[in-house]
C-alpha cells in the first residue's frame, strides 16, 4: 500500500464517520482519537503550504462536511 493509499483510506474513513454518526470524530473516545489527529495533522500542513495539491482538494471537501456537523453550544 502506498502513502497516497493509505492517505486515501484514512480520508474515507474519517468521511465515513461523519456520515454515519453525524459528527465529527471526538479527541475524548479512544476509537475516535486516531481519526481526530490525523484530521488535526492535515489541517497543519494545509497551513504550512506542506500538503500536496491533490490533496487539499479532497481535504477541502472534508472540511465542508465537518462543518455542517460542527458542534454548537447548548447553553446559548
Amino acid at each position: 500500500m502506498t502513502q497516497d493509499e493509505r492517505w486515501l483510506a484514512q480520508w474515507k474513513e474519517v468521511m465515513n464517520f461523519m456520515e454515519v454518526n453525524k459528527r465529527r470524530p471526538s479527541k475524548f473516545v479512544d476509537e475516535e482519537r486516531g481519526m481526530r489527529n490525523w484530521w488535526k495533522h492535515q489541517q497543519k500542513l494545509v497551513n504550512a503550504g506542506e500538503l500536496k495539491e491533490d490533496r487539499v482538494e479532497l481535504f477541502k471537501e472534508l472540511l465542508e462536511v465537518g462543518e455542517k456537523y460542527k458542534h454548537i453550544n447548548q447553553y446559548q
